[in-house]
């Protein structure tokens, strides 16, 4: 067989490039935002709290079933050898929602540590925006081995954590903007299902938000491969000054 004949691998078209990133994008997002585990994760303690208090109205057995359900989610994830960032993160806020409810007796106080968690987060994504340093992408850039490359080598990519920062903080006040107010005059039955209802609407659409803007935006640039890639030219480098240099006599 000439070499007329051979099998070329063609270079990929630039759809394939873009289909390529998108789907980086989508995993980095999946990685970050802990995925379909996290979201349960996120839930089902509020959920099974909500869901015992309006059948008894037992504050106490509500707030226990929580923390219980919030430790074995932890437990199964020590078991299995997964990422247990967003397992512990969840135990924590259910573990302050129980402090708090105990503490007043107000069943309703069980969300509270995560609504001004919520406002919190909302704040820091607009306040971090307008000073120019996105929150999202300091989130982000670590997953996409890009690190803080975006903020002076990229800017249309520092644009993109822009706007999805925005997008963030904007979609946090709203939900503070509905959860607030019924914090004071709901029953804590409606406010506790009101609440379990918020949790993953708006942060779905966020996640959304984000995954187009970056979407569209420049491939980011990996400075731990220009990292490797400039210790092996300086490898390289010293192995040539090295053969170059005469033996001595």
């Amino acid at each position: 067989m000439t070499s007329l004949d051979k099998p070329t691998t063609a270079p990929p078209t630039p759809d394939q490039d873009a289909q390529a990133d998108r789907a980086v994008t989508e995993a980095a997002l999946f990685e970050a935002f802990g995925g379909l585990r996290g979201m349960i994760e996120t839930v089902l303690p509020g959920l099974l709290f909500v869901t015992i208090f309006t059948i008894n109205k037992n504050l106490h057995v509500s707030a226990i079933a929580a923390l219980a359900v919030s430790l074995v989610l932890v437990a199964v994830r020590l078991i299995r050898r997964d990422t247990v960032k967003h397992a512990f993160s969840g135990v924590f806020g259910v573990a302050f929602g129980v402090v708090f409810a105990m503490m007043t007796g107000n069943a309703k106080d069980f969300y509270l540590p995560g609504m001004l968690y919520t406002l919190g987060l909302a704040l820091a994504y607009i306040i971090t925006t307008l000073a120019g340093v996105p929150l999202i992408g300091l989130i982000l850039g670590p997953v996409f081995k890009e690190n803080l490359s975006w903020r002076t080598r990229n800017p249309g990519r520092k644009k993109a954590y822009a706007k999805a920062s925005w997008a963030w903080g904007l979609i946090l006040l709203g939900k503070c903007a509905v959860l607030f107010p019924l914090y004071w005059w709901a029953d804590p039955t409606k406010f506790g299902w009101v609440s379990v209802a918020l949790k993953i609407p708006p942060f779905l659409l966020a996640v959304y938000l984000t995954w187009v803007f970056l979407a569209k935006a420049p491939p980011p640039i990996d400075v731990f491969a220009e990292m490797e890639a400039e210790e092996l030219a300086e490898k390289e480098r010293k192995e040539a000054a090295a053969a170059q240099t005469p033996p001595e006599a």
